[in-house]
């Protein structure tokens, strides 16, 4: 009987003392792994509200039309200049016929007009150099009237004392008569000449002047055609720059408006990390410290970066209803600051890899 009272007392002794060790174990494992996520705090800032980011470019017309080929399927990779698709152009080709001939009846119209300038130039030379014929006339008429005057007066003298017949102081009296009336008409000519002259000089001013107007009209219809075969170009859409297309949810027929986007670009440059750190995170954060990105792509793999900015507000205050307090109803909630964060190794193929809107965790060195 005393063996197996002394049996029993020492049972619950045992039990007791395993589990005191059970106990210490656990406490000092949970006081280690605390000492240890303290100090990793003290010294990193993590999270995993955080993904993949990558410019987009959308592709859209420049002008409206029905779609005639789609060269592309989804998620194929294009080249900067690749065709992916057309539009019906019959429109854009008449535009472009109609400027042609537009373009070619200006300059008709300009050759005309500087033919008629060089004609009217030699019409102006010629009505000047009648005016001067005419002044040269003039001035004979003037030197044969003095003469006449000059012989007048003499035989006025000598018919006083019948040294001379009545016939011949006749003849000097008409000669004088003849004389003036020459010069007379000479000047009414040089006034006609000269009135003609001025009718073709403005006449002349009128013509010049339409070379410079036509001139302009050509470049006008030079531009229209510029613009028609630039409106011809759009109708062929090609791709802005090398990269992966999106779902491209197009067909032969349908009717595409200009502006509107048609699916997107992934542009072919290297991605980065959006992380949305809680604004009580953000104390010893500082750009170009060293940050370590693990994809859920790649769980065992961490990818080296480096934080290279800070939004200049937070992700709240960018949405389209940005919250607004003024109510008096306040609420503190713990805001986000988005950070950008940037890989190191940009040739990592499986960064290439990568796809905007990927899930990833982000920690970053604070030392």
């Amino acid at each position: 009987m005393e063996t197996k009272e002394t049996q029993v007392e020492e049972t619950p002794k045992k039990s007791n003392k395993r589990f005191i060790i059970v106990l210490a174990i656990l406490v000092i494992a949970g006081g280690a792994f605390g000492i240890t996520k303290y100090i990793h705090g003290q010294h990193h800032e993590e999270t995993d509200d955080a993904q993949i980011e990558a410019n987009i470019s959308p592709v859209i017309p420049r002008i409206s039309g029905y779609i005639t080929e789609v060269h592309v399927v989804d998620n194929q990779r294009v080249k900067k200049g690749d065709t992916l698709l057309v539009l019906d152009n019959r429109d854009e080709l008449i535009k472009v016929e109609e400027a042609k001939a537009a373009l070619a009846a200006a300059k008709s119209g300009l050759a005309v007009s500087e033919a008629a300038a060089a004609a009217a130039k030699e019409g102006i030379n010629s009505t000047q150099a009648n005016v001067a014929i005419v002044d040269a006339q003039i001035e004979a008429a003037k030197v044969t009237l003095w003469r006449a005057n000059q012989d007048f007066e003499r035989y006025a003298n000598l018919i006083k004392d019948h040294s001379i017949t009545q016939q011949q102081y006749e003849q000097a009296q008409a000669a004088k008569q003849s004389a003036e009336r020459q010069l007379q008409v000479l000047q009414s000519q040089r006034n006609q000449a000269s009135s003609q002259t001025n009718t073709v000089s403005s006449q002349t001013r009128t013509t010049i002047n339409q070379v410079p107007v036509q001139q302009a009209t050509i470049q006008q219809r030079e531009a229209d055609l510029a613009n028609a075969e630039l409106e011809l170009s759009y109708t062929v859409v090609t791709a802005a720059t090398d990269g992966i297309l999106s779902k491209t949810n197009i067909q032969v027929g349908q009717f595409v408006q200009a502006g509107q986007a048609l699916f997107n670009l992934v542009l072919d440059e290297a991605p980065w990390v959006i992380a949305n750190y809680k604004e009580t995170q953000l104390t010893k954060m500082k750009i170009g410290q060293k940050v370590m990105v693990t994809v859920d792509a790649y769980p065992d793999h961490e990818f080296e970066a480096k934080l290279t900015s800070f939004s200049p507000a937070t992700g709240a205050r960018f949405a389209l209803l940005p919250p607004d307090n003024a109510s008096g109803n306040f609420v503190k909630v713990v805001q986000r600051l988005p950070v950008k964060v940037e890989f190191v190794d940009a040739k990592d193929e499986r960064i290439k890899s990568l796809r905007p809107g990927m899930n990833v965790n982000v920690d970053v060195h604070l030392d």
